[in-house]
């Protein structure tokens, strides 16, 4: 049974829904094309996009120096500078005159920027002037200990070790100080010689063969450390004394020790190192690049992150003869004073070398740029021309870069907004100026 509304039999019924969605889709790819429309003519009628249409016009009306076709290396559009045409004509895309570009303009990549342009886009330039500028070098450093000032307590006679004063290692000891007192029988017996030597002392004149032996076994009690003040009392006492007191040679920190109370020990072997740390040193890494501008008694300045706003400043004391082969730096000393042990060693530390070099040549670092081994700035020509230059930089002093050559004192550069007056000349040059020495961009 069919309804009064039933399609007759062998019709399809239309497919409603899909139909509205093919409209819904038609319209907003037509209202999607009307406002990137609208943004493609904002963009060429607003301030960069009239004002190379104004150039353009511009350099259409002016005649063109020696006008015949040879000086012409293509026709563009002023609205659409991708178009390259091989003869005058009209744009493909919007219908305007094509002007001509001259191979001298597209080799040199000069563009022209009106001064009320520039404010809108960024665009400021400085001039090039000539000022003191000093090289600043910063290198990683570790604080070590000054090895001039590190003593070893080394033993000269066998023994044993007894009444150790010094217990662990970071001790500190002074100059005179016990360390440690030693039982050697060898040491007993050239007491007694020395005694026996000097029983007649008195009566003994020089040359006398009991003077003699007196003073060899006096010196060989020095030679195994005995002081001149033990070897006193050991005359006044007038019998040997059994365990002889060893005292440091130098005050400082005990940084190693290798004995133990009670210990056996060999002549030759050393006990304990100790440190002098009132002074220090600081070792610099620095790259050889900068390695031959420090010599001895270039100032420098010590900067340690866990001492914020604290400075220490020195002088180079050292440069090493020789580099680092993995990591291409040379060593680099500065000594410092190390009042209140503030330094300790295997610190890390920076290290900041300030060299003056005097007057140069000087622009912001913002004036140049970079692209591939080639440093480039726009220098401002008058009435609104930009043409790039190729410059050798030199030394860097914070926001300022050294000149070598390439400018004179009292050109004028763009400082800001130049990526932007490069991306242009690269637009109107078709590449030329901007390709390297082989042929690279």
């Amino acid at each position: 049974m069919t309804g009064t509304n039933a399609p007759p039999t062998g019709e399809r019924r239309p497919r409603i829904g899909s139909i509205a969605v093919r409209v819904a889709l038609l319209g907003s790819a037509i209202v999607a094309a009307i406002v990137f429309r609208g943004a493609l003519i904002a963009w060429f009628t607003g301030p960069f996009g009239a004002g190379r249409a104004a150039d353009n016009r511009t350099a259409a009306a002016a005649p063109i120096a020696g006008s015949d076709a040879d000086h012409v290396a293509y026709y563009t559009c002023s609205m659409h500078p991708a178009v390259h045409a091989a003869a005058p004509g009209k744009c493909p895309i919007c219908s305007m005159d094509l002007t001509p570009v001259t191979r001298e303009a597209e080799r040199a990549g000069v563009i022209h920027v009106a001064d009320d342009r520039r404010a809108l886009l960024g665009i400021r330039t400085t001039r090039v002037v000539r000022a003191p500028i000093d090289l600043t070098i910063t290198a990683k450093g570790r604080i070590a200990m000054d090895e001039t000032r590190l003593h070893d307590v080394a033993i000269r006679i066998a023994g044993y070790i007894s009444d150790l004063r010094v217990s662990a290692t970071g001790q500190a000891v002074r100059r005179g100080d016990p360390l440690f007192r030693l039982y050697s029988p060898e040491l007993y017996a050239a007491q007694q010689e020395y005694l026996i030597a000097g029983k007649n002392r008195g009566a003994m004149t020089a040359g006398d063969p009991g003077e003699r032996l007196m003073r060899a076994a006096e010196t060989k009690l020095r030679l195994w450390g005995v002081g001149d003040d033990q070897i006193a009392e050991l005359a006044r006492r007038g019998e040997p004394i059994e365990r002889v007191a060893f005292a440091s040679p130098a005050s400082g920190v005990v940084v190693e020790k290798t004995v133990v109370d009670g210990a056996a020990v060999t002549a030759g072997q050393r006990l304990f190192r100790i440190a002098d740390l009132d002074e220090i040193w600081v070792e610099a890494e620095v790259y050889e690049a900068d390695l031959h501008r420090i010599i001895k008694g270039t100032p420098a300045a010590i900067a340690l992150d866990y001492l914020p706003g604290t400075t220490f400043t020195g002088k180079v004391a050292f440069v090493d003869p020789y580099l680092d082969p993995a990591s291409r730096t040379g060593r680099v000393r500065i000594a410092l004073a190390n009042r209140g042990l503030a330094l300790k060693p295997d610190m890390y530390a920076t290290v900041t070398f300030q060299l003056p070099l005097g007057p140069r040549l000087v622009v912001p670092t913002s004036a140049v740029i970079y692209t591939g081994p080639r440093r480039l700035v726009f220098v401002d020509l008058g009435n609104g021309a930009l043409r790039p230059q190729d410059v050798t930089i030199g030394a860097r002093s914070g926001d300022r870069v050294e000149i070598a050559s390439g400018l004179a004192e009292g050109d004028v550069v763009v400082s800001a907004g130049n990526f932007l007056v490069a991306a242009e000349s690269r637009v109107r040059s078709a590449g030329a100026f901007w390709e390297d020495r082989h042929g690279e961009r």
